[in-house]
């Protein structure tokens, strides 16, 4: 559990917000128009990055030393100092890079804050839509560019057959057995809906979306979410049931009862 004070940890929220007003002051203006694409993967793969994401995640490190120089930094771009300090703020500048650069609006920014280890508050921002979720103290909230901000819930799905599935690409899956699981748990949905990335989970608290399944996630792809689910009344963990903040293969679900169910068709 944090060991903030509720006071504490709204202080953190509201400069989570900084952080994402700031980012998103350096990723807009590089938003569908010609941009440069770097792979950083090797052959035979591809993991772009542009200098929309440099951009994002380097307003985001200097505003966190300037403010809180005792705090760890872990960002997709950059990796990680101060590892081992008590709070540590975990980036990704730009989740969903592919859909950024062919002009989708379904990537956002992750913004999230680890306590010990625990996730106890996390923010996506979608700056070119003005959209942004977040988690805090009391609840999970959005808010669009012509409202402000409200509550959000996860809504009530007890079945497989009544829930809508997604997940961000099936080729995303990392072997066979994997592909065969989300198959099984696909054909028991009631629907499925490929591409959102971080974007998706927001939807599913925001109770539009049900479950999510995910492969070979990184921490900064997922630590963000955990909060912003949780507090809207959801449930984020491994296909194992195990905590989700190092990534890896990931379920999330609005409503805990179809969670369970979940997991038990992927573990066969």
């Amino acid at each position: 559990m944090a060991n903030q004070t509720q006071a504490e940890l709204q202080e953190l929220v509201d400069f989570a917000h900084t952080l994402a007003d700031a980012s998103g002051d350096a990723i807009r203006p590089f938003f569908r128009v010609p941009i440069g694409v770097a792979n950083k993967a090797g052959a035979g793969d591809f993991d772009p990055v542009t200098a929309a994401d440099e951009a994002g995640e380097h307003a985001i490190a200097a505003a966190v030393t300037a403010r809180y120089p005792a705090h760890g930094f872990v960002g997709e771009e950059h990796g990680s100092r101060q590892a081992d300090a008590k709070l540590r703020w975990v980036v990704d500048p730009i989740d969903g890079t592919r859909a950024f650069i062919m002009g989708s609006p379904m990537w956002g920014t992750l913004i999230g804050l680890l306590e010990d280890g625990a996730p106890i508050l996390g923010l996506m921002d979608q700056p070119f839509t003005r959209e942004r979720f977040w988690s805090g103290p009391d609840g999970a909230y959005m808010r669009t560019a012509s409202t402000g901000p409200s509550p959000i819930k996860t809504r009530a799905c007890a079945s497989l057959s009544d829930a809508v599935l997604s997940t961000t690409h099936p080729d995303l899956f990392g072997s066979d057995g994997e592909t065969e699981a989300f198959g099984r748990l696909k054909s028991q949905a009631r629907m499925t809906r490929y591409g959102g990335d971080c974007y998706a989970y927001c939807l599913l608290a925001a109770g539009f979306v049900d479950l999510i399944v995910e492969s070979n996630l990184k921490t900064y792809d997922i630590v963000a979410l955990i909060p912003i689910i949780e507090k809207a009344g959801g449930r984020v963990t491994t296909w194992e049931g195990k905590p989700a903040t190092e990534g890896g293969r990931i379920v999330a679900s609005g409503d805990p009862r179809i969670h369970e169910k979940a997991l038990a068709v992927l573990a066969g």
